[in-house]
């Protein structure tokens, strides 16, 4: 039969919203475990890219000059955020303090 209900978004969550445009996410460093915080802003750091947007972010730890890099990939209207850490990992909300 037809469900009326929409399905639930079960996937873990990894952006936070923080005003009109801007995002905060959380990496874990590969190497010594380092997490650093990192803000963006659609009009400042986010490209256009065909059918969407792009990031591409190079981090550097404070601490331990550990190094890595994010790209994030927006769908159209900023849904579906496609998240890529290489040398590290990116920290689901739900385990930030």
């Amino acid at each position: 039969m037809f469900s009326f209900f929409k399905k639930r978004d079960t996937s873990p969550q990894y952006l936070k919203f923080d005003g009109q445009n801007a995002y905060f996410i959380r990496i874990r460093t590969a190497k010594r475990g380092e997490i650093v915080e990192i803000r963006f802003t659609r009009s400042g750091d986010i490209s256009s890219d065909e059918g969407g947007y792009y990031l591409r972010k190079g981090i550097v730890a404070p601490n331990s000059f550990d190094r890595a890099t994010l790209e994030i990939r927006f769908a159209n209207g900023y849904a579906k955020p496609v998240i890529t850490v290489d040398g590290g990992e990116a920290i689901p909300l739900s385990e930030w303090q």
